[in-house]
């Protein structure tokens, strides 16, 4: 599986949809599942033209008078398949993240936990998200992944991630940015990647997300 998180970059809000028929297109060829994460104010447009299309973050707070909440009860109306929690860019805490992924399951939505380090990554998969996303906060938009520079923290997480919840599928985050990426994160053990800056900013989008999915 691909993850794209499309973040809110320039490019981004200059092409959002572009990006999403760019995916739709690429699964159709490939078979291969790829979610993308846009921007909120991109979900229903999104979903619209694409049937995998997950928030970038979900709050833990349900449907009331909570100004400027995103309850999962919202996405699921919205026919969002699933959320994204605790990106380091947004990290909710411990206490946060069960609550997210309880209320995401509770309205039949799926569950992708970031994590930072391989202790986080076990201590999150006891809280039975569908994935947990390794990902080093300083290789984040760096062009150097953690499955080529770091590989001992994939494999520690995997190795860990399966003691803790082995049901709970493997994601590696951080720095992807090719296909060669792609195929060491496999390697060492993870169901798919969770990448961002290399897709939206790539000059060929389709191109680059095609060479990803090549390897899957």
């Amino acid at each position: 599986m691909i993850v794209l998180n499309l973040k809110t970059y320039k490019e981004t809000i200059e092409k959002a949809l572009f990006l999403i028929d760019v995916t739709s297109e690429v699964v159709a060829e490939t078979g291969v599942r790829v979610v993308v994460c846009p921007p909120s104010v991109y979900l229903k447009d999104s979903v619209e033209r694409f049937s995998d299309v997950f928030a970038q973050y979900v709050d833990s707070d349900p449907p009331g008078a909570y100004t400027g909440s995103l309850p999962a009860e919202m996405l699921k109306f919205l026919n969002v398949k699933g959320s994204l929690v605790n990106h380091s860019e947004k990290r909710i805490g411990m206490e946060n993240v069960k609550k997210a992924v309880d209320s995401l399951h509770s309205v039949g939505l799926e569950s992708i936990v970031c994590a930072e380090n391989p202790v986080e990554a076990a201590e999150i998969a006891a809280l039975s998200p569908l994935y947990v996303a390794i990902e080093p906060p300083e290789l984040i938009g760096s062009g150097k992944s953690v499955s080529t520079t770091k590989p001992e923290i994939i494999t520690d997480t995997v190795n860990k991630m399966k003691n803790s919840n082995a049901k709970v599928g493997v994601l590696c985050g951080a720095g992807v940015s090719n296909k060669q990426d792609v195929k060491k994160a496999l390697e060492l053990g993870t169901d798919g990647v969770l990448l961002a800056s290399a897709f939206v900013k790539a000059k060929d989008p389709k191109a680059f997300l095609q060479e990803l999915a090549s390897v899957l």
